[in-house]
């Protein structure tokens, strides 16, 4: 079985914590690898700053788990507002509704389904909560 082909990319050395780490990025990502550096230096320094954790290792454990939940928290804030409308993460995003010219039918099809099951509920009651 042949092997996909590595994307080129270029080692780029970088600090966290005052230490040294040469780390390989792919060629144009070397911005956001360079953001995310500095988000893990930031929450590791903010933890060995507090004082109470010394072990290096803890500290990046503890920043990991930080970082993981900030993460899911945003996460969980998109979700939600994509669910009151349509947002560029919505399987409607292409739709012509939104104003972009193009449509997938599948997800016009959808689209339509969730119009007309509105107008069904709506159409019972006048409300929709």
């Amino acid at each position: 079985m042949n092997k996909p082909a590595a994307k080129p990319s270029k080692q780029i050395e970088v600090q966290i914590m005052g230490q040294s780490y040469l780390l390989a990025c792919p060629i144009g990502g070397e911005s956001s690898l360079l953001d995310a550096v500095e988000r893990v230096d930031t929450a590791m320094c903010r933890i060995r700053d507090a004082g109470k954790v010394k072990a290096r290792d803890r500290i990046a454990v503890l920043a990991s788990l930080n970082l993981a939940f900030e993460l899911s928290q945003k996460e969980a804030e998109a979700f939600q507002a994509s669910s009151f409308g349509f947002t560029e993460a919505s399987p409607f995003a292409d739709n012509t509704v939104a104003g972009s010219g193009t449509q997938d039918p599948a997800a016009q099809a959808r689209l339509d389904e969730l119009i007309r099951r509105l107008d069904s509920t709506l159409g019972n009651d006048g409300q929709l909560l």
